[in-house]
């Protein structure tokens, strides 16, 4: 695995590119940064080259964001590729990283073969979702990143996850309890002020994969299996133990259909 950083784009970046082969980005969620992907890295990297940035304002990627969108992410994402001489890859994004890879296909769709969409999706937030962002930007503001994932975590697994295994979602709130509060809310402005991109679904000539949690709170099953009628290839899998958090809470399930999507069959 090797360790770089785009210093050229708007927002620095850092990722890892490891393995060989064809390119597959992956992007991560908000309150987090590329490590949520391990698990996902060490089985794809045995076939494909897999790039996995740290967002601007997390992990690696110190950065102040004032005025980030989901557009100038994907631009420098864009960067990113150009950098690295890739003209093709698939891109998969697990919830606000979804935002952004839809806002990558929106602008350059030419360049993707396989798009992936991760307990995410491409509805513009409803107005009851517009007043959660602003208290949870209020809550940020005055409380801070610690207690917010104290009390906003739990809410993204399952209740079988939060029974069985207290530990993991223990180990994910002090992991990212050091993450800028301020990054946090622009990020969550961001999400907020994002447009609908359902016709980028309709439009984009390759495959697209759904990835959804039965028990995901933050995207409901049923806006999930209705934006996935939109492309005319979808490959759809729907975890029964997960909430938002499926590649940690269904580790082999989540593997299974990601390899299974890249593969083409």
């Amino acid at each position: 695995m090797v360790q770089k950083q785009l210093l050229a784009a708007t927002f620095p970046i850092h990722y890892t590119i490891s393995g060989a082969g064809e390119a597959v980005v992956l992007l991560h969620g908000f309150g987090q940064d590329g490590a949520i992907w391990q698990s996902l890295k060490v089985v794809l990297e045995k076939q494909y080259k897999v790039i996995i940035p740290d967002l601007p304002g997390t992990g690696n990627s110190e950065s102040d964001i004032t005025g980030i969108t989901m557009e100038t992410l994907a631009e420098n994402i864009k960067l990113l590729l150009d950098k690295e001489q890739i003209t093709l890859c698939s891109m998969i994004g697990h919830s606000m990283g979804g935002y952004i890879s839809l806002a990558f296909a929106e602008r350059y769709g030419h360049h993707l073969q396989r798009l992936g969409l991760f307990s995410s999706m491409a509805y513009a937030d409803s107005d009851q979702k517009k007043e959660g962002r602003k208290k949870t930007i209020d809550f940020l503001s005055r409380h801070g990143t610690a207690m917010y994932l104290q009390q906003s975590v739990p809410k993204l697994f399952s209740p079988e996850s939060n029974e069985n295994n207290p530990a993991q979602i223990r180990e994910i709130i002090q992991r990212y309890s050091n993450l800028s509060s301020a990054s946090l809310v622009h990020y969550t402005e961001a999400m907020m002020n994002r447009p609908d991109r359902t016709a980028v679904l309709e439009h984009f000539a390759g495959p697209v994969l759904f990835i959804f949690g039965e028990q995901d709170t933050a995207i409901p099953i049923d806006q999930s299996l209705r934006q996935s009628h939109l492309p005319e290839i979808s490959y759809i899998y729907i975890g029964t133990h997960s909430g938002h958090m499926g590649m940690l809470e269904e580790t082999g399930f989540c593997i299974d259909a990601v390899t299974y999507f890249l593969s083409g069959k």
